[in-house]
């Protein structure tokens, strides 16, 4: 059982080179010290989350951030797929992504996304926010057993 607090491995799903950066760089800076794994699309996500291919010795990770526009699957089939599974749908799932459509938002908690972020436009707002979730999760969230 993780304690709160504890670091934690994280999957980001992101296509976005500087949009990873910025995850990386605000949990840096947030010094909890949680292991950041990253999957550049949708297929890639799911064979994380399976342990399949080059991921056989994937963890399993304690928190999902998950963009909306990805590559081969996207980030509405990838939630529907891990909330979907029994051995998955206890991880905490973020969407974050540059959508702020309502359609977007009202299909994510329909898809039982545990929250739906825009992500923000500037520096400083970005990394703000990203800590914050890291807060939320690492700090005050009791994991599911």
């Amino acid at each position: 059982m993780r304690v709160l607090g504890e670091p934690i491995d994280i999957l980001l799903v992101e296509d976005d080179a500087g949009d990873e950066l910025m995850v990386r760089e605000a949990l840096e800076e947030n010094g909890v010290g949680n292991t950041l794994f990253v999957a550049r699309d949708g297929q890639e996500a799911l064979d994380f989350l399976y342990r399949d291919g080059a991921h056989t010795d994937a963890p399993r990770p304690g928190l999902i951030l998950l963009d909306l526009n990805l590559p081969k699957y996207d980030g509405r089939q990838v939630l529907d797929r891990i909330k979907t599974d029994p051995a998955l749908s206890s991880i905490p799932v973020v969407v974050l992504t540059t959508s702020s459509s309502e359609d977007d938002i009202l299909s994510s908690y329909r898809r039982h996304a545990n929250a739906y972020v825009t992500k923000p436009s500037d520096l400083v707002s970005y990394l703000s926010t990203i800590k914050q979730i890291d807060d939320f999760y690492v700090q005050l969230s009791q994991p599911a057993r």
